[in-house]
């Protein structure tokens, strides 16, 4: 199949699974991906051992663990996940200003103190499962697009790089942040996949189309009979609709490595 390094470069996969050597094998079989995922299932199962396991091989990680506690200690997980060279990692804009403002903080630090790049802060706002009913039983009053949009303005106020959000946002977040403001969009399936529990979910070229920077993937390829093959399928047809507009792509000229590359930390 042919594949564009551009486009696949814009997909993160998931690696949604609870066993390193499971975890490696999928790196193994996608050569052409450059990010993985490693979420909290795979981080408490596996340790950071893994994020260098697979840095080693070229790679980029985007450490989603959603990070949500009192300042001083999402700072300090802040500071140990920079010393393990990630590129991106997650955090709950619902943690709050002090929280987030500290976290930027200790990333630039920690950073500065080893002579790396400072790895992309990224805000969770309101996770993909939900939706506005699940929003009214946590006793919340806003739906889900404000909320998003509340708390990714408030990300960007406390200097953070970008936020988490369903395909259904990413227009009204683009339009209200600009386009240096990253958009990180799980909630991706193809038209020959399953939902499972994503409720707002999008193509991946519909997602790229309004304006998403990075696609979060996992089930579609990593549950599939053959990984490489789902994940270049999805290349092809994203070559086949290339009709979005790289103008909206804060990641559009980024290098292929973010240890040799600042843009992307």
């Amino acid at each position: 199949m042919a594949r564009s390094p551009n486009l696949a470069e814009k997909i993160i996969i998931a690696l949604d699974v609870a066993d390193r050597e499971k975890a490696l094998a999928l790196v193994r079989e996608l050569p052409e991906a450059r990010w993985f995922k490693i979420g909290l299932e795979l981080f408490t199962a596996c340790g950071p051992s893994l994020i260098e396991a697979i840095r080693v091989q070229g790679h980029e990680i985007f450490l989603d663990l959603k990070l949500h506690d009192i300042p001083n200690t999402v700072a300090g997980a802040i500071r140990a996940a920079t010393g393990h060279g990630v590129s991106m990692l997650t955090l709950h804009a619902s943690g709050g200003k002090e929280m987030m403002s500290r976290a930027k903080e200790a990333a630039a630090e920690e950073a500065a103190r080893r002579g790396i790049p400072r790895p992309k802060l990224i805000g969770v706002t309101v996770l993909t499962s939900l939706n506005d009913e699940d929003l009214r039983d946590i006793g919340l009053a806003e739906n889900v697009t404000t909320q998003v949009l509340r708390l990714s303005l408030l990300a960007r106020e406390c200097g953070l790089d970008g936020s988490v959000c369903s395909p259904k946002e990413i227009s009204l977040l683009r339009q209200n942040l600009g386009a240096d403001w990253l958009l990180i969009t799980p909630g991706i399936r193809p038209a020959w996949a399953a939902t499972a529990d994503q409720k707002r979910t999008l193509s991946p070229a519909e997602a790229l189309s309004l304006g998403a920077s990075f696609l979060v993937i996992g089930r579609p390829i990593i549950a599939h009979s053959s990984p490489r093959q789902a994940f270049l399928q999805i290349i092809e047809e994203l070559e086949a609709c290339r009709h979005f507009s790289d103008s909206k792509d804060p990641t559009k000229n980024q290098g292929k490595n973010s240890h040799n590359d600042n843009s992307h930390n």
